[in-house]
C-alpha cells in the first residue's frame, strides 16, 4: 500500500536511510545543456554522504517491461541511485525494514531522460521499475559489488504490496527470475529498522 501522510513536515534533508529525489541542475545554451549527474561533495552536505563503487545500466526494448522487485542483503546490501538516460520509466521503492511502521509501504515516481530526475534507493528497500514507453535505458550507481548469494526479491505484483504499476500482470515483459519471487507474507527480511519512517513525499534538494 503507498505509504500514508506524515503527520509533521519532512526535514529540509532526509537521512540517507530514506529515499530521496535528486533533480540535477542542467547550465542550458544552444548547443543543448550540461549537468552533474552526481556531486559527492554537495550531495554529501545536504545528508547523502555515500560512496558508489559499481555503475549499471540495463536497456528495455519494450514498454511495460518490469525489473524487480530486487535487493541484496547484508553483507552485500546496496544503495541505489537511479536514473533513466533514454525514455521514461515508473520508480519504486518498497520498505522491507523488519520492525518498520511503514514495512510493505512505497513510494512511486516517474524518471524521465528529458527531465534528469534520480531516485536514491537506500539499503533496506526493494527496488524495481517498468519501462512507459519502449526502448528504454535506465543507468543506476550502486554502494557495493553485485553478489548473487546475497541477491533476492519480491514479486512485483503481491497484493499486499498493491502498486500501481501501468501494465498489467499478465502483459508484463519479465525476467524468468523475477517471476519466482514470492510475496511479503512468509518473506524474513534480511534488514532492520534503523528508526526512520517512510515518508510518501520525496524531498527534492
Amino acid at each position: 500500500m503507498p505509504a500514508a501522510p506524515a503527520a509533521d513536515p519532512a526535514p529540509a534533508f532526509p537521512p540517507p536511510s530514506h529515499p530521496r529525489l535528486i533533480v540535477p541542475r542542467r547550465f542550458a545554451d544552444r548547443r543543448g545543456w550540461f549537468c552533474e549527474t552526481w556531486n559527492a561533495a554537495r550531495l554529501a552536505g545536504q545528508g547523502l554522504d555515500v560512496v558508489f563503487v559499481q555503475d549499471n545500466q540495463s536497456w528495455s526494448a519494450r514498454r511495460g517491461t518490469i525489473r524487480g522487485l530486487h535487493f541484496q542483503a547484508p553483507p552485500h546490501a546496496q544503495g541505489k541511485l537511479v536514473r533513466a538516460v533514454r525514455g521514461r520509466i515508473l520508480d519504486v521503492a518498497v520498505d522491507i525494514r523488519r520492525g518498520s511502521p511503514t514495512y510493505g509501504r512505497f513510494v512511486a515516481v516517474e524518471l524521465t531522460a528529458a527531465g534528469g530526475e534520480q531516485l536514491w534507493v537506500p539499503v533496506g528497500y526493494a527496488h524495481g521499475f517498468c519501462t512507459l514507453e519502449d526502448d528504454c535505458d535506465v543507468v543506476y550507481k550502486v554502494t557495493d559489488v553485485y553478489a548473487p548469494a546475497c541477491e533476492g526479491g519480491l514479486a512485483f505484483d503481491d497484493p499486499a504490496l498493491a502498486i500501481p504499476w501501468p501494465v498489467a500482470p499478465g502483459e508484463a515483459s519479465l525476467s524468468d527470475k523475477d517471476t519466482t519471487y514470492g510475496g511479503l507474507a512468509g518473506f524474513e527480511s534480511p534488514f532492520a529498522y534503523d528508526g526512520v519512517p517512510l515518508r510518501p513525499e520525496l524531498v527534492v534538494p
